[in-house]
């Protein structure tokens, strides 16, 4: 399952982020998203925009496309 797929309020942990560019993963390793770790979806705007998620009390936001690209296992 991927992270698009995610609905409002669900909590998942990431399971794979190999896909995505190597710029994008290490933004995300910065900010202590990582494989293993719960996330929550918050919000997601329509017309494939932005997905808000909330990871440690911490809310971040990345793009439509780079949340097709992380794989996750719903919690």
């Amino acid at each position: 399952m991927s992270l698009n797929e995610l609905k409002l309020g669900e909590k998942a942990v990431i399971k794979n982020l190999s896909n995505l560019n190597r710029y994008v993963k290490r933004r995300l390793l910065d900010l202590g998203i990582l494989e293993g770790e719960e996330i929550m979806l918050k919000n997601r705007m329509p017309f494939h925009g932005p997905f808000m998620l909330e990871h440690n009390g911490q809310i971040l936001g990345i793009r439509y496309k780079e949340a097709t690209l992380i794989e996750i296992e719903q919690s």
